[in-house]
């Protein structure tokens, strides 16, 4: 694990998924810094929200029986990325027990699909790669023919199983805990498996190269591996990368620039399929990351930090389970329930250094959910040009019920805390709520609806729709 990097006091450096998570490095001091505004703008809307960082690596339990349908419903589930991983210790191909990693996957994958979400297949964690010490990589002395076999069993499996998933061909092959060989290996792997599933997979997608890296135009392995599936005809239907940590915005950006330059055609959206370092999983941090991936146009899914059975339980840490073993939410699944809730248009909202928003307009309802972490202040929302919204403003008022979404310290959250709720007089279509933010883990929702408006039925029905 790498040092915290400078964007934000407590952002980790990257590591692999669900490895040694008793080992990880303790919360820095939240850097303080002065107040700070963000503006919402009613009158530019985009599309409808599609809820792109509503995904999430592993966190169904191994016979996909939980956690409780309602928990993915709620916050609009839309992706699930899973191979089997740390089902045995060795476990999958290479150790001979296939099969067990196989059955979770194969039944996590319908009830994703039965969710009416994606399921990411990893044939790595199939294998056996998953970080545990194995006997062998695909390729080892120039021999293919076990892994050959290997992706001949698994195609046949998917085939037979009648489901349609998205094939994430190697996870972070940049690093050594799960590619311990040369590159020049990873990229003929690559090449095979590509062709392989083109040929028996036409209308599936293939994603990669999932590294654990973020785009760079100066990184090494980055431009390698762009230059040779150029090169070779393998460009995959999605790019993607490993956000842990960074920001979404600066990422597509920089994908966009080595992509464009060397002709690499990219018409689907990004998939970043890991975000969210260990310290970054709170309200705070991940409501940020909903907004900067939003912002970016990229899909997301939620990273997975725990190891052995919790990894296949908890919906990926946004549950805890109480004595009698039962779900409960924390606070962060809170923050993606509210952003399950926000429907209609998408409202245009100008960000601060350390702030961003998600901003939703429909018939009756405006909906914000506030993200940053890492620093506390006052936050200043200038709500604008409230006048193009819908069934909202009745005699130059509004209601504005704005919540706070607690941390717990990663406990359980019963729910939002209101800490407003009262009817305001608009200046020039527009008005500015402030909120204190004094626990930098902590973030907030703001809810606007008529006037006439109790707030709190308002809410709940809205969550349900």
């Amino acid at each position: 694990m790498t040092p915290a990097t400078p964007r934000r006091a407590r952002r980790l450096g990257t590591l692999a998924v669900g490895i040694l998570a008793v080992s990880l490095v303790p919360h820095a001091a939240p850097a303080q810094a002065a107040d700070e505004s963000i503006t919402v703008n009613f009158s530019i809307a985009g599309g409808s929200p599609t809820y792109r960082a509503s995904g999430w690596i592993y966190g169904m339990t191994e016979n996909a029986s939980g956690p409780a349908d309602n928990f993915y419903r709620d916050v609009k589930f839309r992706y699930m990325r899973a191979g089997g991983a740390q089902l045995d210790s060795p476990g999958g191909w290479v150790s001979g027990r296939y099969d067990r990693r196989w059955n979770s996957t194969l039944a996590q994958a319908r009830r994703t699909i039965a969710l009416g979400g994606q399921f990411i297949l990893l044939p790595h964690d199939l294998w056996g790669a998953d970080g545990y010490p194995i006997s062998r990589f695909p390729g080892d002395n120039g021999n293919w023919t076990d892994y050959d076999a290997f992706l001949t069993r698994l195609i046949n499996d998917v085939r037979a199983a009648g489901i349609t998933v998205q094939w994430d061909i190697w996870n972070e092959p940049n690093l050594g805990l799960f590619w311990n060989r040369p590159q020049a290996q990873y990229f003929e792997l690559w090449r095979r498996t590509y062709q392989r599933l083109r040929a028996a997979f036409p209308s599936q997608l293939i994603v990669g190269p999932s590294c654990a890296c973020v785009p760079t135009t100066t990184g090494a392995w980055w431009g390698q591996y762009l230059d040779f599936i150029r090169s070779t005809n393998t460009v995959p239907d999605i790019i993607s990368w490993h956000s842990l940590p960074g920001d979404p915005v600066a990422n597509v950006a920089a994908a966009n620039t080595t992509l464009d330059s060397r002709g690499i055609p990219h018409p689907r959206p990004y998939q970043i399929n890991e975000y969210g370092s260990p310290s970054e999983q709170n309200p705070g941090d991940g409501s940020w990351y909903i907004a900067r991936l939003e912002r970016a146009g990229a899909d997301g899914l939620r990273a997975n930090w725990a190891s052995s059975g919790n990894l296949h339980n908890d919906l990926g840490n946004l549950l805890v389970r109480n004595s009698a073993g039962q779900h409960q939410p924390k606070g962060e699944w809170w923050v993606y329930r509210f952003y399950g809730s926000q429907t209609g248009q998408i409202a245009s909202v100008t960000p601060s250094r350390a702030y961003d928003a998600f901003a939703t307009k429909a018939t009756g309802v405006g909906k914000i959910l506030v993200g940053g972490g890492g620093t506390t202040g006052n936050i200043a929302v200038n709500l604008q040009r409230l006048d193009t919204t819908s069934g909202l403003v009745q005699n130059n008022q509004i209601r504005v019920l704005a919540q706070r979404i607690p941390y717990n310290g990663g406990g359980a959250v019963q729910g939002p805390v209101t800490i407003q709720n009262s009817v305001v007089t608009l200046s020039n279509n527009a008005t500015t709520i402030n909120l204190p933010h004094t626990n930098a883990d902590e973030t907030f929702t703001l809810t606007l609806l008529p006037p006439s408006a109790s707030g709190f039925q308002s809410v709940a029905q809205q969550s349900r729709r």
